[in-house]
Order: structure tokens, then C-alpha cells, then sequence
């Protein structure tokens, strides 16, 4: 028997004697001979923990992250500095282990924290309401998309193609059995073009998503957009960074009516692509057809203020085709480390994060686009930036990898014309010693 199990062999043999048998084997008799193995599994000899523990460091160290790399990486996933107070409270018991606050009488501390969570999102996308969270920015555009028809009665979906294309993958996913037809809006110098989206609006289009900043870093005229829609009923969709609220005006107030949004940056870690975090809130109108749980604050019998869970989408599964969504759960770890993230910033930190990642941005692309052979593919952009590069861009990341960088995104991955195109993020962990670096090796790059 296992070795961690704590129980003697008497405890086992009276566990096996009350249903019936005598050894642990007997429990097998019921598959079939042909069925089961016979003989000595071929693993090898066994070893004790320490020795096991340096093999595995010394897999793990074969890894290539970002406390061995320099990263400029983005497309989504950003090398941000994390508080070490993030990791600390939310690996404590209480938050670690804790699954859904079904009473609400003993989950006060989880309510409070999707509260805050929700409160702080709404602050940063100037909305009315935001949920505790989707499973990550792809499926909450996905879930805006859907949102959007439900409200309407309308089938049609407008996209713009700068819009991240693995979200756009994941959209197409999630509607492919629901009847929608998506429709994409050409692009004007890498952001969405205005007379294309005018001319593609009708009755039938139930919402426009328009990601800002956009997938290749271009920063996109929301409001200019909002004006191109004369139809009130059809809603706007702003898929969004949420450092670069910090600095660029509330989708809210330019007229969007779902903001949704990976929430990755707001202190949680790379983790080779996940546990992600998808953040999504929307005006007054659409409350009660948000997807996922939203926890408000009330107050208790005795005046006290307290939280309850106000609305979840799990309890409508018996409701079938009218349910609002088939989202089971909430990343409520990673909302909470987003929470205490935001918290630990403060509004003056925040902003000071978005202002180094945009100012350091700007340093590295102005620099780049004076290397001969290279050019600067983006106009305006707050942290991320597409450059032309000599050669395949592949190529190149390859062989700074090598040399210790992870330069950038190759946009072939997405479009096989973007073979010279690179995708380069910078954050506020980047320091000009890093990014002259990174410059030094690109000057000397050659095909």
C-alpha cells in the first residue's frame, strides 16, 4: 500500500474483511485477465526525495524563461515585476485552497476580495459593472461576442483584423455552433479602417470589437469608432490592456459597452501561457446578461456591512439554451492576485508602471528604426511595437535566443506574408542596460 497513506496493515486487512475479501488484489478480480498487466511495470529503481528533487531541478533548468532571457515578448503575455506580496497572500490556506463561496455566511473574505476585484475593474474601464472573471481574455471576448447577439437578437459580428487572432480563433470556437457570422474589418497603416467598418455596419450586425491597443501595437481612436455606428443597438466591444488604463482614456468613456481583457499583467506570472485571468464589465443595461459571478455588498441583520454572491451563471445549467453562458467557475486566485496587485500599486504606482513601459517603448523602437536594415512598422503605440527586420524574423529570434533574448514575436506564426515582421514588447522590468544590449545585438545581426 502507499506510503503516505496513514494506515496500518491491521486498519487495511479490517477496511478489505468488511467488504468481503482478504487482500487488496481480490478488488481486481473483476477485470478481465486480458485486460490487466502481468508482470513488473519496466520504471526504474527507486530514489529518495533529495535525489529525486535534483533530477527534476536539473529538467527544470533546461527550461527557457525569463529569469535566464531577457524578455521583450507580448502578444498578449507580458514580463511585468510582481510584489512578492502577491505570491505571499495568495498562498495562504484561506484563498489557496478555497473553491466557489456557495454560503455566503462563512465566505466573507472570498466575497470581499471578487468585490474589490470587480470594483478596481470598473475604475480601470470606466464601466458600470464587471464580473469576478472569465477563464482569460480570449474566452471573455468570446463571451462578449455571444453577449452581444443575445442582447440584439442580431447575428453579425464585426472584427477588426487587428485583433488578437488567437482571440479571434477562440470566438470562432465558441460560435461555430450558434449560427453567428463573423465578418472583419480591413486595415488602414495597422489600425482598423473607419470607411470599411462604415460601409460593413447594417441591421443585422449585433456588435464591433476593436482591440485597443490593437495586436500590433497600434493605438486605435475608440471614440472615432463609437461616432462610425449610428445604430444604437449595436454594441461596441473594446478588447484592452489594462496597464494602458493607466494612461489612455476609459474605454467606458469613449463609448464601449462590453470591456473585456486578459488580466495577466495585473500580477500574475508568464506560466508558460497560463492559468490566465479574463476580465470583462459592461454598462448598466446589459447587467443581466453579463456570463460568470458577480459578488455586491450589503448589509447583514445587524447593520454590518457584507458581501453576497448577486448573481453566478453555474446555477443556471438546468436552464439550458436560456443560461446566459456554460462558464462553470472563475479564475478567483488569479483575480485575487490581480486584487492585491492593484492594491499594492496604488492608482500613482500603476500609472508609473504604464508610463516606464511606454516611455521605455519608445526609447527601444526610435532606436531600432534608425539600425539600417530595420524599420518602425507602428505609428502610435503605448508599449508594444511591430519592426521590419532583415531576413525572417524567425531567424532572427532564433539566434537571439542564443545570445540570451527573447526578442520579440515573430508574426509569421499568424500571417505567412509577416516573414520580416517582429512583434516587441517592453515593460517596466526592462532596463536601458537590457535594451542597448538588445540593440547592439540587431546592429551586428546579419542573414
Amino acid at each position: 500500500m502507499h506510503q503516505y497513506i496513514p494506515n496500518t496493515e491491521a486498519e487495511q486487512l479490517k477496511m478489505l474483511n468488511e467488504v468481503g475479501i482478504t487482500s487488496f488484489e481480490e478488488l481486481l478480480d473483476s477485470i478481465p485477465g486480458a485486460l490487466r498487466f502481468i508482470g513488473k511495470l519496466p520504471l526504474p529503481p527507486a530514489k529518495s526525495e533529495m535525489e529525486h528533487k535534483r533530477d527534476v531541478l536539473k529538467i527544470v533548468s533546461a527550461d527557457a524563461n525569463t529569469s535566464s532571457y531577457v524578455s521583450f515578448l507580448g502578444a498578449g503575455s507580458y514580463d511585468h515585476f510582481i510584489p512578492h506580496i502577491v505570491d505571499v497572500l495568495i498562498s495562504r490556506s484561506e484563498f489557496y485552497t478555497a473553491y466557489t463561496p456557495y454560503q455566503a455566511e462563512v465566505s466573507q473574505g472570498t466575497l470581499q476580495a471578487m468585490y474589490e476585484y470587480q470594483s478596481m475593474i470598473c475604475e480601470l474601464s470606466g464601466m458600470d459593472l464587471a464580473n469576478s472573471s472569465m477563464y482569460d481574455g480570449a474566452s471573455a471576448m468570446a463571451e462578449a461576442c455571444l453577449l452581444a447577439t443575445r442582447h440584439t437578437g442580431r447575428k453579425k459580428i464585426l472584427i477588426s483584423k487587428s485583433v488578437n487572432p488567437v482571440y479571434v480563433d477562440v470566438a470562432l470556437t465558441y460560435a461555430r455552433h450558434q449560427g453567428l457570422d463573423f465578418e472583419f474589418i480591413d486595415l488602414e497603416d495597422g489600425i482598423t479602417n473607419l470607411n470599411s467598418l462604415a460601409e460593413m455596419l447594417d441591421e443585422m450586425t449585433a456588435g464591433v470589437v476593436i482591440q485597443n491597443p490593437n495586436f500590433y501595437g497600434g493605438l486605435e481612436d475608440l471614440s472615432a469608432i463609437k461616432s462610425r455606428i449610428s445604430d444604437p443597438k449595436v454594441l461596441l466591444i473594446a478588447v484592452v490592456n489594462p496597464i494602458s488604463l493607466n494612461l489612455l482614456e476609459a474605454p467606458g468613456k469613449l463609448g464601449a459597452d462590453i470591456v473585456v481583457g486578459e488580466g495577466q499583467s495585473l500580477g500574475n506570472h508568464l506560466s508558460f501561457g497560463g492559468p490566465y485571468l479574463g476580465f470583462m464589465a459592461v454598462k448598466e443595461a446589459l447587467i443581466r446578461k453579463i456570463p460568470g459571478r458577480i459578488a455586491g455588498e450589503s448589509i447583514d441583520v445587524h447593520g454590518n456591512r457584507a458581501f453576497v454572491m448577486v448573481l453566478r451563471t453555474r446555477e443556471q445549467d438546468i436552464r439550458r439554451e436560456k443560461a446566459t453562458s456554460n462558464i462553470c467557475t472563475n479564475q478567483g486566485l488569479n483575480a485575487l492576485a490581480a486584487c492585491i496587485y492593484m492594491s499594492t500599486l496604488g492608482k500613482n504606482g500603476l500609472r508609473k508602471v504604464a508610463e516606464l513601459c511606454t516611455q521605455k517603448a519608445h526609447y527601444l523602437a526610435e532606436a531600432i528604426d534608425n539600425l539600417e536594415g530595420y524599420s518602425l512598422e507602428t505609428k502610435y503605440y503605448f508599449n508594444e511595437f511591430v519592426v521590419k527586420v532583415p531576413g525572417s524574423a524567425k531567424a532572427l529570434g532564433e539566434e537571439a535566443a542564443r545570445a540570451g533574448f527573447f526578442p520579440g514575436v515573430a508574426l509569421s506564426q499568424f500571417d505567412k506574408e509577416a516573414e520580416d515582421k517582429l512583434l516587441i514588447a517592453v515593460t517596466e522590468k526592462r532596463t536601458k542596460a537590457e535594451m542597448d544590449d538588445l540593440l547592439t545585438f540587431l546592429k551586428g545581426y546579419s542573414t
